[in-house]
């Protein structure tokens, strides 16, 4: 009986080897963001904001100068108009052209309607600006209000122009007296803003007035004021450009035509007190 012989053994099939893990780390293709001193905010946290209606803190030096002008200022007290405007221009300091400004303290009763001041002045030699004025008119006073310098010039498609669009681009609007009714459906969008055309500023002309005279007056710098509810007024005179001389024929000029304006009602000081300052500089207290 033949022997049992043994199962020949399967061939070993070579597998390829598997792909090893590198043994070092990817080198980074971007390099890492330098440390800075602050770290980043988070995204989810919010960027706090500057409070508004709050300057930036002044520095060192602006603090010192402002401090020295009020103490020359306290220092000379009330003083005429004449050293006042030249304090005020030893004491220019912007870059730009200051516009030298009054503020008057009137003994008025604000309350009352018939204490109000209000009206306007020519001054002799303007107040340094280019003013825009409109004028409400028609047929003939239309060309002679563009040839005086008025800005535009219309009747009822000037008033809707304003009605429609809020137009407000402008410092003066003068009306002649027959376009009123007109002009009155206005008052809500040109009242608020201290616009509206009225007797008393001298915005309204008579039938028989001159309109070219009265565009030119407001374009060389009629100045209109008023009172407010504290009884101040508030009013541009010049500019720090201007000669002394000049600023103080347009500030006595004013101060004047304030005085003329007093109230029958009014009873005891009527000019309280004068403030003379510029548009970057601190106020000063002048006598007339």
């Amino acid at each position: 009986m033949a022997k049992d012989t043994e199962p020949e053994a399967a061939p070993v099939v070579a597998t390829p080897a598997e792909p090893q893990a590198p043994t070092t780390a990817p080198v980074a293709t971007a390099a890492a963001p330098a440390k800075t001193g602050k770290a980043a905010p988070a995204a989810d946290e919010p960027r706090r904001k500057k409070k508004p209606g709050v300057a930036p803190r002044r520095g060192k030096k602006l603090r010192s100068h402002l401090r020295n002008l009020e103490k020359k200022v306290d220092d000379a007290g009330t003083v005429p108009v004449k050293q006042a405007v030249t304090m005020l221009k030893q004491m220019k300091r912007a870059k730009f052209d200051e516009t030298i400004e009054i503020h008057m303290n009137l003994g008025i009763d604000a309350s009352q309607s018939d204490q109000m001041v209000r009206g306007t002045v020519g001054l002799p030699h303007g107040i340094g600006k280019s003013v825009r004025v409109i004028v409400f008119c028609q047929g003939a006073n239309i060309e002679k209000a563009k040839a005086a310098g008025a800005d535009f010039a219309g009747a009822a498609d000037l008033v809707d122009k304003i009605v429609k669009e809020s137009w407000t681009d402008f410092d003066v609007a003068i009306t002649t007296q027959d376009l009123m009714p007109q002009v009155a459906k206005l008052g809500k969008v040109l009242g608020p803003r201290g616009l509206m055309p009225t007797p008393k500023a001298g915005t309204v002309i008579p039938a028989n007035a001159d309109v070219a005279a009265a565009v030119r007056e407001f374009k060389a710098g009629k100045v209109e004021y008023r009172s407010d509810k504290t009884g101040q007024i508030h009013a541009g005179v010049g500019k720090m450009s201007f000669d002394e001389a000049k600023l103080v024929e347009n500030i006595a000029m004013f101060v004047d035509a304030v005085r003329g304006a007093k109230p029958s009602g009014v009873k005891g000081n009527y000019i309280n007190g004068i403030v003379l300052s510029a548009t970057m500089s601190p106020g000063i207290t002048v006598t007339m």
